[in-house]
């Protein structure tokens, strides 16, 4: 009997956006089990199923959003277990076995090159090759040297143990770069508050992981000539920028004098805060104060940061920010009567601006609805449960606390939409409806009345 490769699966299965889900679907369970097994946590037996999948949901979506404290409840094995899942998972299981196949055959086959392609949002399967080495690269590179840099930090002043100071680094970086919010301190950063020697690179590599690998590939190219980039990726730089700005000062303006955040500290502390509090909510996870003590106004932009999320294409969730800012160009061009979308000296494609509609339409539906489930399945306010729901979506992991208390019908409901967050919304309809082939034939058309 022949073997069974991609090429010879049914075509309803074998496409790259069903391949997709299936594969996450497959390490989710993988992670499930092993979760499960008594190495995997501290307390005797077997593990709950719930505590074990929601974990590895969390970790393979690269999320951070947990049910139990991964410093207590999980052994050195499970925090091991869930960083090779984190790692993974950001990298992108079709991924991990392209480079796999890379480095040891040097060959990919178009399947997979399609595959990949749909995982990495390339445009041409021809850029899926050098993309997926400088992916490795980048990942080895930044988290190696943010792991050194706060090993030694944690070894100066926090740890007496080398080992253990190496671990949390390791384990610090890893979280960081693949924008996941797991921490080995049961209260995250909070007993790093303020020191800019762990914040700062923490938050370095957040950013990093979140800017898109494809806008990485071109930075490294044309760093100097900012007028020959692209607009995916002058939109992800500046856009970026842009947010982290907005969400650090923000912060800083509402937060000054909450006791509950940065009123107590010191000027600087408050500015590398700031900082941490304008970059993690696009997607970081980690915190170092708690998110359940900042004031409404400082709640509410959260929400819409983590909604926005990274750069395509990235470690990071969200609708992603040249989704946003391309919907913002639509509504100009609509608002000044103009025939075309324009960005710069370019047009943007009906195809394009069709896509990012479908995006943000179909994820704000998710979050509201999964908010009005969650609400009616908890008693917990709106704020806190549509903070939840979004960080979910966005697989960002920041949490006002809410999560480990939910029932298991509430916690189901945030699953699905870190499952869905880290798929792709429209990857994921995609691949319910996909057409087998493609139409044939153009409908007559009607202009309905709009507004």
């Amino acid at each position: 009997m022949p073997r069974r490769t991609w090429s010879t699966l049914p075509s309803a299965i074998a496409h790259p956006t069903r391949l997709l889900p299936l594969a996450f679907l497959v390490l989710i369970a993988l992670g499930t089990v092993l979760l499960m097994l008594p190495f995997a946590h501290n307390a005797n037996g077997t593990g709950t199923f719930m505590p074990a999948l929601f974990t590895s949901v969390s970790a393979v979506t690269i999320t951070g959003l947990a049910t139990v404290d991964t410093a207590t409840y999980w052994s050195p094995a499970g925090q091991g277990i869930i960083t090779v899942l984190v790692e993974i998972g950001g990298l992108g299981i079709i991924a991990v076995a392209t480079i796999l196949g890379l480095f040891i055959g040097g060959r990919l086959g178009v399947r997979t090159r399609l595959v990949a392609q749909a995982d990495l949002h390339v445009s041409s399967i021809g850029d899926v090759r050098p993309l997926f080495r400088l992916v490795t690269l980048t990942m080895l590179a930044v988290q190696a040297v943010t792991a050194v840099v706060l090993t030694l930090r944690y070894r100066a002043s926090y740890f007496e143990d080398l080992s253990t100071a190496a671990w949390h680094g390791v384990f610090d970086s890893v979280m960081a770069f693949n924008n996941a919010g797991f921490s080995l301190n049961s209260d995250s950063l909070v007993g790093f508050a303020g020191d800019g020697l762990v914040i700062l690179p923490i938050s370095f590599a957040v950013f990093i992981g979140a800017i898109g690998f494809p806008v990485l590939a071109e930075l490294f190219r044309e760093w100097r000539t900012p007028r020959s980039w692209t607009i995916h990726t002058s939109l992800t730089v500046w856009g970026s920028l842009f947010l982290v700005a907005v969400g650090a000062v923000s912060f800083l303006a509402l937060e000054w004098t909450n006791p509950g955040t940065i009123g107590p500290m010191a000027l600087g502390d408050k500015l590398v805060t700031s900082i941490e509090a304008g970059i993690m909510p696009r997607s970081g996870g980690l915190n170092s104060f708690d998110w359940g003590s900042v004031t409404p106004e400082t709640l509410n932009i959260g929400v819409v940061m983590m909604f926005i999320g990274g750069g395509s294409a990235s470690t990071a969730g969200g609708i992603k920010v040249t989704t946003f800012l391309l919907l913002a160009f639509v509504i100009l061009a609509e608002l000044r009567g103009d025939p075309e979308v324009a960005i710069g000296k370019r047009s943007v494609s009906a195809a394009t601006i069709r896509h990012a509609v479908s995006i943000a339409l179909l994820a704000v539906s998710l979050v509201t609805s999964a908010t009005f489930m969650v609400m009616l399945m908890t008693e917990f306010d709106f704020d806190r449960v549509l903070f939840e729901c979004t960080s979910a979506f966005g697989t960002v992991g920041l949490s006002t606390g809410i999560t480990p208390d939910m029932p298991a019908d509430a916690q189901m409901v945030l699953i699905g939409l870190m499952f869905l967050g880290r798929v792709g919304t429209v990857v994921a309809a995609s691949a319910i409806v996909l057409r087998a082939r493609p139409t044939r034939y153009h409908l007559p058309e009607e202009r309905p009345i709009i507004g």
